[in-house]
């Protein structure tokens, strides 16, 4: 699919500055653009990938300073609902569900429910590779262009949806969905809210094992990814565009937001839950039912809502589970303030 940059900007009602002849064949994020993609550049934490991206055109405010010459902008008021409404224009999503699709590419060494030859209420459209060695059990839905790799294994009632990927001995317990749209709307001057499509995939590397009843969300634009090694345990969600790096591991009810990047062999105990478009270090700790409001730069232990390094924490727990002994304390010294004036002012 390719796009006129004139159209586009005429969709959007901007203003052309640079090259208008250039054709569009994709969307990405600033900092995954490549040649021919456009991208745009609203929240000023992302100011930073500008002198670095390689898209060949950016939606920019007006008053944004164009400082490079080698890409081409649009000009709008707000470049996030212009995207969006692009997104909205360009982008339709199918959800075809007709059995074994004569295009899917399944090896032969492939298993769909042992127990009937080609699954029992297995769906997998059109495009889909299988590959060796994959165990796929009953009411599993893989939609357009699902991959999986050698040595995988699906558990009962999981739904991969369409242009998601799977490498090596990825295991998939009962109940997951992989791929569901992200928590994407806008809204408009009226309040209502408006569905943004989710154009993006969710990608999943070797040896990672995802719990029962577990959501990621496919990424807006680009690829929420969790790579090697990562262990997710039950009803864990992770929200769109979220990278987890390899050998973290996640204990039940988790929930990281959008954008977010968790760090390599990173622990994150039951019940955290994070913001978005926040970084977590490497060999990070967060302590069960932690909320994780900014960064975290250093690796260590955390815990709190909002989460401090533990030795802080511990702290503030044991000051603030003394409260009623202070407030015993300070009637005491405010009530013997008060004695020792009135005598002070007796003796005067």
């Amino acid at each position: 699919m390719k796009f006129e940059l004139t159209e586009i900007a005429k969709l959007v009602n901007g203003k052309i500055i640079g090259n208008s002849d250039i054709v569009i064949s994709s969307l990405a994020k600033i900092d995954e653009a490549k040649p021919g993609e456009l991208t745009f550049l609203y929240l000023s934490a992302y100011e930073k990938f500008f002198p670095v991206t390689k898209a060949s055109a950016i939606l920019v405010k007006p008053e944004f300073n164009k400082s490079r010459n080698d890409i081409t902008y649009i000009e709008v008021d707000e470049p996030d609902k212009a995207f969006s409404q692009i997104v909205v224009h360009y982008f339709t999503p199918t959800f075809p569900l007709n059995g074994i699709d004569k295009t899917a590419s399944i090896d032969d060494t492939a298993i769909l429910d042992s127990d009937v030859s080609l699954g029992k209420n297995v769906v997998i459209s059109a495009g889909c590779k299988i590959g060796r060695n994959v165990k796929i059990y009953h009411n599993t839905v893989l939609l357009d262009n699902v991959e999986i790799g050698d040595d995988s294994l699906v558990f009962q009632n999981v739904s991969i949806r369409e242009d998601c990927k799977l490498d090596k001995r990825v295991i998939v317990h009962a109940g997951t969905v992989i791929g569901s749209d992200g928590f994407g709307y806008k809204q408009d001057d009226k309040g209502v809210y408006h569905k943004i499509p989710q154009i993006g995939n969710v990608v999943i590397e070797d040896d990672v094992e995802i719990g029962a009843n577990v959501t990621i969300d496919r990424a807006a634009i680009g690829s929420t990814i969790i790579k090697k090694g990562v262990k997710i345990d039950n009803l864990v969600q992770i929200a769109h565009n979220v990278v987890v790096a390899d050998n973290t591991v996640m204990s039940a009810q988790v929930g990281i937001s959008g954008s977010t990047k968790i760090g390599k062999n990173c622990i994150l105990a039951g019940q955290v839950g994070t913001i978005g478009h926040i970084d977590i270090a490497d060999k990070t700790v967060i302590i069960a039912q932690s909320g994780v409001s900014k960064s975290i730069k250093k690796p260590g232990y955390y815990f709190g809502s909002p989460a401090k390094e533990l030795k802080t924490a511990k702290i503030i727990e044991a000051h603030t589970r003394n409260l009623p002994e202070y407030a015993r304390r300070i009637d005491e010294l405010e009530h013997e303030i008060k004695v020792l004036k009135a005598k002070l002012k007796d003796d005067v």
